[in-house]
């Protein structure tokens, strides 16, 4: 039996914020663009993953979903305690400065880890933390 990923979900509150950023920022590829119910979900990936789907979601896609449970989670997104995605890079410094250039809010300057990577840190357009790792030498 073979389990590979094949998609994950990230939050987005404003998917023209967010498209540029993980398009034109980071480099990934618009695979689709989705409407329905008001809602939208774009997908994305890195050209050298054709298998692997980031797709940029409503932060509650649930259109049954209480204005309540609506409102807690956009408090979430805003503080940035949605969790977001690690993404591995063969040059965690050349990463970071390239999107440190492009004016992303940075969380983490690039530092070697005790658990065996040099790592960084931003947030995207709607708070999430991004991360790019690279194997330490």
């Amino acid at each position: 039996m073979d389990i590979k990923l094949s998609q994950c979900f990230i939050a987005a509150d404003d998917h023209d914020k967010a498209v540029p950023f993980y398009r034109d920022v980071l480099g990934l590829e618009v695979r689709n663009d989705v409407g329905y119910g008001g809602m939208r979900w774009v997908t994305l990936g890195a050209p050298s993953q054709p298998d692997v789907d980031i797709v940029l979601e409503p932060p509650l896609a649930d259109p049954n979903a209480s204005a309540a449970d609506r409102e807690a989670v956009a408090e979430l997104l805003a503080k940035g305690l949605l969790r977001g995605v690690i993404f591995s890079t063969d040059d965690c410094d050349a990463t970071f400065e390239r999107i440190r250039a492009a004016g992303a809010e940075v969380l983490q300057e690039p530092i070697d880890q005790h658990y065996g990577v040099r790592d960084c840190a931003f947030r995207d357009p709607a708070g999430n933390m991004i991360r790019f790792s690279q194997p330490s030498k």
